[in-house]
């Protein structure tokens, strides 16, 4: 399956006041087809909000490269987006934020109607953008303001689809909506995927939601990518203990409930992030060769970085106490 975002060993650090130089991203590499939902999941301050700036073009890496359909981003700066790239959009965490107040919704989905689209074509192509996130034709002509949460991040999903993408990035898209907001916004989303085969790459902390729309999972701890499964068989069978204390970590609801385990310790200061695993010091099961960084392993479909599906350290894993 071919490629429309490809992340390429990028890697993203910023200055610290006090700290130096501080890497939130550490080379990671990930890949997003036409049609095809990615969901990447991880603790707060784990990298995925900068890894999400970079591979839309808002931030450049310090290291690395992210391309779309072929050609390299380039970052964005005070330039308009060349046209080749205005079919990689974004949907971010607060809609309110996004959205200009000073304008109408309106003239805010208009600025991202392609210019071939002329005349009284524009104006209608705003009532259908309009219709396809669920609003009604009078929410043209009202401000942000005048909005719900839930109404808003529809509103802000609109705008991205105005110039026909091909490529949806969503951070944290439902994070500061209700529970009945966030349904009907990831059902939303999903249903663009599929209906225009977009691909989408889905940020958030919630693995249970990712679980339920993502055909892929990228798990990231501390700038790192520690395993990519297809959903499914990276919930039934996870590779990385990371990964395991992530699904420990949601609550079971059913004939034998379950509560959620606590996964002790919090992320380390990417300024001050460990040797070796970056995972190591939380890890029930960490053992020697955890002191040096583990190789991404390829495991036939999915991938996972730790040394307990390394056979020439496994044996020493299972041993240990």
């Amino acid at each position: 399956m071919s490629s429309l975002l490809r992340i390429s060993d990028v890697q993203v650090e910023y200055r610290s006041r006090g700290n130096g130089r501080v890497r939130a991203v550490a080379g990671v590499s990930l890949d997003v087809a036409p049609g095809q939902i990615v969901g990447l999941v991880g603790e707060s301050g784990c990298g995925k909000s900068s890894l999400a700036r970079v591979a839309v073009g808002l931030t450049p890496p310090s290291a690395g490269e992210v391309s779309f359909a072929g050609r390299p981003i380039t970052p964005l700066g005070w330039r308009r987006r060349p046209e080749t790239e205005i079919g990689l959009q974004m949907v971010f965490q607060n809609p309110y934020a996004s959205l200009n107040p000073r304008r109408t919704i309106g003239a805010q989905l208009l600025d991202g109607v392609p210019v071939t689209v002329t005349g009284a074509a524009r104006n209608a192509r705003v009532i259908e953008l309009l219709d396809r996130v669920g609003m009604p034709a009078e929410a043209a002509d009202r401000y942000p303001h005048q909005f719900s949460g839930g109404q808003r991040q529809r509103l802000a999903i609109a705008r991205a689809l105005a110039p026909q993408p091909r490529m949806i990035i969503a951070d944290e898209p439902v994070t500061a909506l209700d529970a009945s907001s966030q349904a009907q916004v990831v059902n939303l989303l999903v249903g663009l995927v599929r209906e225009l085969d977009m691909g989408m790459l889905f940020i958030s902390h919630d693995l249970a939601l990712v679980h339920e729309i993502a055909d892929v999972t990228a798990v990231m701890y501390l700038g790192r990518i520690v395993e990519t499964a297809p959903t499914r068989e990276l919930w039934r069978d996870p590779r990385h203990p990371y990964t395991r204390a992530l699904i420990d970590a949601v609550p079971q609801i059913g004939p034998t409930p379950r509560l959620p385990a606590t996964l002790a310790g919090e992320v380390p200061d990417p300024a001050n992030a460990p040797t070796g695993c970056r995972f190591r010091p939380r890890c029930a099961h960490a053992f020697a060769p955890c002191g040096d960084q583990p190789p991404t392993l390829d495991l036939g479909g999915r991938s996972a970085a730790c040394w307990l599906n390394d056979p020439a350290t496994a044996p020493a894993a299972v041993a240990a106490p």
